[in-house]
């Protein structure tokens, strides 16, 4: 398995952004995407930061449902 890459908050909106999710508001450090899916809305924080944990970064992989290959 590879590793992530350290990535900041705007390359990671930006990973989503690509893959369907869109920016709903920005308060504070933090900016909340959201993805309208059939049924449902899948809803992602995403601190705006210079880099992102790894642990912060791998729960926004699985709220996302993004493949974690986009973040490598």
């Amino acid at each position: 398995m590879v590793r992530l890459k350290i990535l900041s908050g705007k390359e990671v909106c930006g990973i989503l952004e690509r893959n369907g999710f869109r920016e709903i508001r920005r308060k504070g450090s933090h900016v909340v995407m959201q993805k309208q899916i059939p049924g449902s809305t899948i809803t992602v924080p995403v601190p705006d930061h210079k880099e992102i944990r790894t642990g912060t970064l791998m729960a926004i992989i699985r709220q996302s449902g993004v493949s974690r290959s986009e973040f490598e």
